[in-house]
């Protein structure tokens, strides 16, 4: 059965490119992206694990470690680094999961059903640190992931989580935000000093009250 938004993300040990790990512990109070790829030495991912190592310091100030996974052993993810940062000019510290049994996979529901048995699509859990599931991505295997849009999601998720507000479409960390409906608009003014704006009695925006 498939992990559903705020169920609790399975705990798991695993062999990784760092050594191993236990996940709850590799949590240790912090927000994790949880991603797949469907075997090493692929072209997409190559991209996708570079570019998550270019932002590092975005992921590190937004307090969120990176945990990647492939079916692939450790001897491969260790060969397949040195591809990465040769060819996307960086350097992938973060642990590659070594998942040849699969066991990660298939706890998170990775396997295609209609892929080969050991093809993982490319999947991406967001889990906050209360280990819940916050939200989950699935990509085809042809399109490779949109890392700025997980950060803006992550922002969102962050916030959201510490006030009663909500985020509009398109949303950018600093713009407006919408005040949650659970909200009295008389109450409004007491929980957000920096005033509001009702556009109609269900869509009220103020400030991002954080900023």
């Amino acid at each position: 059965m498939s992990l559903r938004l705020g169920d609790d993300a399975p705990n798991f040990q695993a062999q990784t490119s760092i050594g191993e790990i236990d996940f709850y512990e590799y949590i240790d109070g912090k927000w994790v992206v949880l991603y797949s790829h469907p075997s090493d030495f692929t072209p997409v991912c190559t991209t996708e694990l570079g570019r998550t190592a270019q932002l590092k310091s975005e992921f590190e100030k937004r307090n969120v470690k990176v945990l990647a996974l492939s079916v692939d052993p450790v001897e491969d993810h260790l060969n397949w680094i040195k591809d990465i940062n040769e060819t996307q000019n960086c350097e992938v510290d973060f642990p590659i999961i070594a998942d040849s049994d699969r066991k990660v996979a298939e706890l998170y529901d990775m396997i295609h059903p209609n892929a080969s048995a050991t093809a993982t699509v490319r999947s991406v859990f967001v889990i906050g640190p209360d280990k819940k599931v916050k939200l989950t991505l699935t990509y085809p295997a042809s399109t490779g992931r949109n890392f700025y849009e997980i950060l803006r999601v992550i922002d969102s998720l962050q916030l959201t989580a510490d006030y009663s507000v909500a985020t509009p479409a398109d949303w950018k960390d600093g713009e407006d935000v919408i005040v949650v409906p659970a909200i009295k608009t008389e109450d409004i003014p007491a929980k957000f000093p920096k005033g509001y704006t009702e556009i109609k009695p269900y869509l009220r925006v103020t400030p991002q009250p954080n900023k």
